[in-house]
């Protein structure tokens, strides 16, 4: 599919800059999939959308202070580190900048000595492995020097790390976070457990597979990165028996969406793994595990916006979309939240 059909018109002041005072009181578009129906309500309505008997998947994944900015050891030359997926032990997948000057041999001096980066192997589009060498422990010193890898359009660093994770933010890895959890307080899953409804947490660590932007026309074109998933054989086991019940399976977030469609798809059934995935949902994809989704709204020719169209159908994701700017919601990770339902 030409990717200019998911295109649309976004005013720039609707990218939201920070989040919202409280999590929960961020804008919520309740959307029908079976009517075409929508209606504007607050995140903290969600609950109406809920019902006994329902699974609620999220990710689970922590962002790690993946953004390093050092210095070439030879040169003095300013140099930028995207942490994305740790390969082996010490060596990384990274995304740098500028990349054409980070060839193999060459060390990349962060915090005064403290961690030295040396490139290892060469990758495209930007992608370097690195081999760090520092002393203690790596997640330690990575987060006394690292910063937040907050996206591009967000012009400030936050004031408090943690609006940049889910409250149920567990096991570290991610270079970016999974937005459409951010609008869930302690408080609000508290309320949903006494509904009836069971939480389910999955894991799949965030990286290029997710944030990259589409460089091509046609979808058939477009390679995702791999990212790794887990899942345990506790969640399985809900979530195969809310399918042989014919219950709901509700995914907040698109990481979640796909890590179930991926595990579905590929065994059948939801089958404990820990493994890596790179499948990319756009209209016309077969759905197997995802009854409803949480999400935010998303860029204009991105995947993400790709995997709702699969999901709503491309012309009515439009329409909602036109709707969302026109009533002013705010956008991408710091933005405003949407669940598609069906009944």
């Amino acid at each position: 599919m030409d990717i200019n059909l998911f295109d649309f018109y976004l005013p720039e002041e609707l990218i939201a800059q920070k989040p919202s005072d409280k999590r929960d009181h961020s804008r919520l578009l309740a959307i029908n999939k079976d009517t075409h129906t929508y209606e504007d309500r607050y995140f903290y309505d969600v609950v109406d959308y809920l019902r006994p008997g329902d699974v609620l998947v999220r990710n689970n994944t922590k962002v790690i202070p993946a953004r390093l900015i050092g210095v070439k050891e030879i040169t003095g030359a300013k140099c930028e580190v995207l942490l994305l997926k740790q390969k082996d032990g010490d060596i990384w997948e990274c995304l740098t900048k500028p990349a054409k000057s980070l060839k193999v041999g060459v060390r990349v001096n962060f915090g005064e000595g403290k961690l030295i980066g040396e490139i290892v192997e060469e990758k495209e589009e930007g992608i370097r492995l690195v081999k760090f060498i520092y002393e203690g422990i790596f997640l330690e010193v990575l987060d006394s020097l690292g910063k937040m890898p907050l996206p591009p359009y967000i012009k400030k660093q936050l004031c408090e790390n943690d609006r940049y994770q889910t409250v149920y933010a567990k096991y570290e890895g991610s270079a970016a976070a999974p937005t459409a959890g951010f609008h869930f307080t302690d408080e609000l899953f508290d309320k949903i457990k006494t509904m009836g409804v069971t939480i389910v947490d999955i894991t799949l660590h965030i990286g290029l597979g997710t944030f990259r932007p589409v460089k091509v026309n046609d979808t058939k074109d477009h390679v995702m990165h791999s990212e790794e998933y887990q899942i345990d054989q506790k969640s399985c086991d809900i979530l195969n028996k809310a399918k042989e019940e014919n219950r709901r399976i509700i995914a907040i977030g698109t990481t979640s969406v796909r890590t179930l469609e991926a595990n579905y798809s590929k065994y059948g059934k939801f089958t404990p793994a820990k493994e890596e995935t790179n499948i990319f949902i756009f209209p016309g994809y077969e759905w197997k595990a995802v009854d409803c989704i949480i999400t935010n709204f998303h860029l204009p020719k991105s995947t993400l916006i790709m995997l709702v169209s699969a999901f709503l159908g491309r012309e009515f994701t439009l329409e909602v979309y036109k709707h969302a700017v026109d009533e002013k919601y705010h956008f991408f990770s710091f933005g405003d939240s949407m669940i598609i339902y069906a009944k």
